[in-house]
């Protein structure tokens, strides 16, 4: 392992590289790309703590000696696929909450595009985020990083439709916009990490949508949503 390895957070424009700096070829790009499928893969049933290098190399029919050529430790293949789900996700949300108007029905089926689109995008990507979220919880500040930009512009979006409602009049005019993205925000991704628990419960993700998509209507409008 060099101490010249590349940023496991790379910039969009700059090219996967092998653990010394170099750029793969394409069986070398196959085998990264297969190391991580099976990281997540393994993520599924294991702990990230207890998921060891061999182990994965093993499940992609390799060598503990190939995965230490693209990445230092376990933790670096997460924080890559942690970096993919980001972008991901970002562009998800962004698409949701483009020109939308928060008017009417419109605005409430956007709404409800948003509270499925979280639902949705936190089924796909659980194994990834349950590992961001505990070692964010754990100070861990790489891991903080990601969970921030995964959910910064949603959050800034949300706060920019209560300052122009609220400008017009409308909205919650004794409330911080900040204060109306960041809660919104923060039920988003709660109800979302513990469906598999209100479903446990009887509650089905429906209804998790239906209830989530309100508050996030009624919040941003201070309007009842329309039936």
């Amino acid at each position: 392992m060099t101490s010249d390895a590349p940023s496991t957070l790379p910039d969009d424009d700059v090219e996967p590289r092998a653990a010394d700096g170099r750029v793969p070829g394409r069986r070398g790009l196959a085998t990264r790309q297969r190391l991580l499928e099976c990281t997540t893969e393994m993520l599924r049933s294991s702990s990230y703590r207890d998921l060891k290098v061999v182990d994965i190399a093993r499940e992609a029919g390799t060598s503990p000696a190939t995965f230490y050529q693209y990445f230092p430790d376990v933790e670096s293949a997460i924080l890559v696929l942690a970096d993919e789900m980001v972008d991901a996700g970002v562009e998800r949300f962004a698409a949701v909450m483009a020109d939308n108007t928060w008017k009417g029905r419109v605005g409430y089926e956007a709404a409800e595009a948003l509270a499925d689109a979280v639902l949705t995008f936190w089924d796909e990507n659980q194994p990834v985020l349950r590992v961001v979220n505990l070692a964010t919880d754990e100070g861990d500040d790489r891991f903080a990083t990601v969970r921030t930009r995964l959910l910064r512009d949603l959050n800034n979006s949300l706060s920019a439709a209560a300052k122009d409602h609220q400008a017009n009049g409308k909205g919650q005019p004794d409330v911080a916009p900040d204060a109306i993205a960041g809660v919104l925000v923060a039920m988003l991704v709660h109800v979302a990490a513990y469906r598999v628990g209100f479903e446990f419960w009887g509650v089905q993700a429906p209804d998790l949508r239906t209830v989530m998509a309100r508050i996030v209507y009624w919040s941003i409008t201070g309007t009842k949503p329309p039936t």
